[in-house]
């Protein structure tokens, strides 16, 4: 396939005509009705309805546009790399990363990779969802746990820990084959009637939420303040355990995993890559530990 028929029919589409796209980019209107209408026969299929005054796409042509849009653009920067004779990451880094790690490490990890490569404009969407990376335009995604996805494909740069925590002025039950009733400080996505438990199951506790609130950093605070107990990251409370402020009762489970993702396309950009070198190298222990 006329990968210069592709870079056509999305310069038409985008600028949603063939005279706006052929001011845009100084190929006449002919070259490029000519290089869609190869296209469309090549593919079998119509993109484009053309009319006496507008053009709109098919649902073809629509669904064609989605999908080229992102590798096209790939392509171009890797053109452009390639004719500079370069690898130098360049252009807008979009990034999609859950709140907590926003707050507490996302904005000194740009900076320092902005230091580094200049060329590069970072933009980060903090949220607790998890962001389609195709559909929205992000090249990357923190996620924490994430499951097998045959679309993403990324590296795991850093674990965490859960720790069950209450200030010491909580008194701490005694291990038993029972559940303590404790009040607690939870978070939204709590369920009345959940068990935590730590120690491998030799001390649980049954929550009695005294408080619902939506930011762990918010809920450590609570904590802290002796409101009640709280499963809680060793990052963003390990200072504090050493500070004699709050008290472990017991880890949870498993370690949390930090992964970086991107889209598994082959031709990854060099922001990309570069972005995904950079942050495993800030863990190199391997531990998630929040810098004050």
């Amino acid at each position: 396939m006329d990968l210069n028929a592709l870079e056509d029919f999305q310069l038409v589409a985008v600028h949603g005509g063939f005279g706006r796209a052929s001011r845009a980019s100084g190929r006449s209107k002919a070259t490029l009705s000519r290089r869609i209408a190869d296209l469309e026969e090549a593919l079998g299929i119509r993109l484009i309805e053309r009319g006496s005054r507008s053009l709109e796409l098919t649902e073809a042509g629509q669904l064609l546009r989605a999908r080229v849009e992102g590798p096209m653009r790939e392509v171009a920067e890797a053109v452009a790399a390639a004719r500079d004779g370069l690898l130098t990451p360049r252009g807008r880094l979009r990034i999609a990363a859950p709140l907590l790690f926003s707050q507490v490490a996302l904005g000194r990890l740009a900076a320092a990779f902005q230091a580094i490569y200049p060329e590069v404009q970072i933009e980060a969407v903090s949220e607790d969802r998890l962001a389609n990376l195709v559909d929205e335009h992000f090249d990357v995604a923190i996620r924490i746990n994430p499951s097998k996805d045959s679309v993403l494909v990324g590296r795991c740069f850093a674990r965490d820990q859960l720790i069950l925590a209450a200030a010491p002025s909580v008194p701490m039950p005694v291990e038993s084959d029972q559940a303590f009733r404790v009040p607690a400080v939870v978070m939204p996505t709590f369920r009345d009637g959940e068990i935590w438990s730590v120690h491998d199951g030799q001390l649980t506790v049954e929550p009695q939420p005294v408080l619902r609130l939506s930011s762990l950093l918010t809920v450590r605070d609570a904590v802290v303040a002796g409101a009640g107990v709280a499963m809680l990251p060793r990052s963003i409370i390990g200072s504090l355990l050493e500070k004699g402020e709050l008290v472990s009762w017991g880890t949870a489970g498993d370690e949390t995993e930090l992964w970086v993702l991107h889209t598994s396309r082959r031709l990854q950009s060099p922001k990309v890559r570069a972005f995904v070198d950079f942050i495993c190298g800030q863990y190199p222990s391997g531990s998630f530990v929040v810098q004050a």
